[in-house]
């Protein structure tokens, strides 16, 4: 029997997680701009969109991983590495921006596709061997320095860069700067790279079934070295980013902040199991996560809120996937599934 337009509709609708998440969203700032008059401000929102870029290029990386059905712990990890490394060449030997960005940004790939080395070669599951890495990577980082951070890092490096200034009519200073800017950047660059290239392609079949993908001829090892290393990338870029924000290079800035990074990604609709999720997705959950600490800051509730609330989202994220995935088995089985259109 053919639907009427309305469940049409309404199946579209709930097919794409994007949609509950716009309207939570929705929801949540109406809710949170009654509660305190000064959230919803231009400023007050472009300072939590600043305030949240180095966490959404670091999704940005994760969410490539997840695709290909991997997940990766030790990026906090490694874009402290990239940012330490980088900071102790441009503080300690004066170097030029030239070499000391290129060079933070190469020990982020590095690092990452020895991530990809061992997942692939050792036949481990990937999130003991980043847990494993995360812990040396960090470890060799605080024996070295000491714990020790770099406060004298070069102007060049150091100095706000603002791209855009406006002054609001109730006197507020609305300004777009350069994290802005290279979060925007980083999130066209992973759009591009998942829906307009072959090897984007091929990591959503990897993520999908690894088995069918090595059967079609599709190589492994390079997506797994493609995925990793752009991980490490991003998160070498975040880390550089992260020290152009405070001024300064402190070797456990970003450790910890996991969780935060991994609740967007599944907020956003991507699956642990691999293969499902969407760019826009993971940029609307960073955004959600980021309306809902902001609000809680300005209403001064306790920031452990925020943790059992991210903690919360993994926990019923993930269960809600599992149940999907063991719905449509059964559907298929019992003949019962309704075709979707369009």
């Amino acid at each position: 029997m053919r639907e009427s337009l309305p469940a049409r509709l309404f199946h579209g609708f709930r097919a794409r997680p994007e949609n509950w998440l716009v309207v939570v969203l929705l929801a949540v700032c109406i809710g949170l701009s009654i509660a305190s008059p000064a959230f919803l401000t231009v400023s007050n929102l472009i300072d939590l969109v600043e305030s949240y870029s180095v966490r959404a290029i670091l999704a940005m990386g994760l969410f490539v991983v997840l695709i290909a059905g991997g997940i990766d712990i030790s990026f906090a990890a490694v874009a402290s590495v990239a940012q330490y490394v980088a900071a102790a060449l441009a503080a300690k030997l004066g170097l030029a921006p030239i070499v000391v960005l290129p060079a933070g940004l190469a020990v982020g790939v590095l690092l990452g596709c020895l991530n990809a080395t061992l997942i692939h070669y050792a036949r481990v599951t990937s999130i003991i061997i980043t847990i494993a890495t995360m812990n040396t990577y960090f470890a060799f980082l605080m024996f070295f320095t000491g714990g020790h951070s770099i406060y004298d890092l070069p102007d060049w490096w150091s100095n706000r860069i603002v791209l855009f200034q406006t002054e609001a009519p109730n006197g507020d200073l609305i300004r777009i700067t350069l994290p802005i800017l290279v979060m925007v950047l980083a999130i066209a660059l992973t759009w591009f790279l998942l829906n307009r290239t072959r090897a984007g392609r091929q990591l959503y079949a990897m993520g999908g079934n690894i088995e069918s993908a090595r059967r079609i001829g599709i190589s492994i090892a390079k997506m797994h070295y493609l995925a990793y290393g752009f991980l490490g990338f991003m998160a070498a870029l975040a880390g550089l980013l992260q020290a152009h924000r405070v001024g300064e290079s402190v070797p456990n800035a970003l450790y910890g902040s996991e969780l935060d990074v991994l609740s967007a990604a599944v907020l956003g609709g991507a699956s642990l199991a691999g293969g499902v999720g969407t760019v826009g997705g993971v940029v609307l959950g960073i955004l959600l996560l980021a309306v809902i600490q902001n609000g809680l800051n300005l209403l001064g509730i306790s920031p452990y809120c925020f943790s059992i609330i991210t903690g919360a989202v993994i926990v019923i994220s993930t269960s809600v996937t599992v149940m999907s995935a063991r719905g449509r088995r059964r559907s298929r089985v019992i003949g019962l599934e309704v075709p979707q259109h369009g």
